[in-house]
Order: C-alpha cells, then sequence, then structure tokens
C-alpha cells in the first residue's frame, strides 16, 4: 500500500519517491525507467498522474525521453539529484535539526551508536 498524503500533488510525491530511487541508483544511470502502465498498476495512481511525475523528472534533467521507446535515466543524474538533495539539506532541514539538538542539549558524540 502505497500512502499520498495532502501535502503536495501525488505527482510531486511520486516524482519525490522515484528521485530517492535515482539516488540509490534504481534504475542505473542509461537504463530505461518503468513504464507509465507499470509504475500506474504499482502505486495505483491514474497513468497521467503517473506521466506527470515522470516529466518533472526530465524538467529537472534527471530522466530523458526517447522517442518511441521510453524514458531512460540521464548520465550524471545521480550526482546531479545528491548535489541537489545536499543543498535542500543544508538550506532548509539541517537549521531546523541543529536547533534542535542545541535546544536538547545534544552532541554528536550523543548521535553516535554501536549496535549489539
Amino acid at each position: 500500500m502505497h500512502n499520498w498524503n495532502d501535502t503536495a500533488p501525488i505527482y510531486q510525491q511520486l516524482a519525490d519517491r522515484l528521485a530517492v530511487q535515482l539516488l540509490d541508483g534504481e534504475p542505473p544511470e542509461g537504463d530505461a525507467m518503468p513504464s507509465v502502465r507499470k509504475l500506474a498498476s504499482q502505486y495505483l495512481i491514474n497513468p497521467l498522474t503517473v506521466s506527470r511525475a515522470l516529466q518533472s523528472l526530465v524538467d529537472n534533467g534527471l530522466v530523458e525521453s526517447r522517442r518511441g521507446i521510453g524514458m531512460y535515466v540521464r548520465g550524471g543524474a545521480r550526482a546531479r539529484l545528491r548535489q541537489s538533495e545536499r543543498e535542500q539539506f543544508l538550506q532548509t532541514e539541517w537549521p531546523l535539526l541543529r536547533e534542535k539538538l542545541q535546544r536538547l542539549g545534544l552532541s554528536a558524540s550523543d548521535l553516535t551508536w554501536e549496535t549489539k
């Protein structure tokens, strides 16, 4: 089951999920993305919504459309995405996290743990 929330359009949430998969190397650069039909079936959403999500990835330079054969992960997509995600984290998430750590009196040594 795939949960969608009301904070953003479903196509954007799907594009974000697909971007995370690209960050993880799935599918690898140069390989085909899953088809619209397959993604619609997998995520139980309308194919038009899937098409919008894939178009968002095209617009961001992560995926390219090859006429008549499908969508493919562009070379360098993972590096571009990683850089973009790092900038986003450092500009928006890290300051809030750092503030919370300070408020709670936590240091870097408090954040390390060993598995037993």
